[in-house]
């Protein structure tokens, strides 16, 4: 009905949006980089002398370095059993 658009069974059983249960070495460093990269802002807005809610509540956050496997690699979601999910 709609060319290229047209729904199938692929689109529509959401095989090609599927997480793996487990990620590969490079996606876990490029989720560490990301980490490090906020980190770093903060740690830069911090150092600027700026006070906010917002840099209060983000300080209080752990770094990646003290951040737990679970807590790098997988994001929470009250859907999910075990309330896990993983990065995409």
């Amino acid at each position: 009905m709609f060319g290229a658009f047209r729904a199938s069974h692929v689109n529509l059983g959401g095989l090609l949006w599927k997480t793996p249960w487990k990620l590969s070495p490079t996606r876990k460093a490029n989720a560490r980089a990301r980490l490090k990269k906020v980190d770093a802002v903060i740690e830069a807005v911090r150092a600027s002398g700026i006070q906010c809610h917002s840099l209060d509540r983000a300080l209080e956050l752990p770094k990646e370095h003290e951040m737990p496997a679970k807590d790098k690699y997988t994001i929470f979601t009250p859907h999910a059993a075990g309330y896990r999910k993983g990065h995409s």
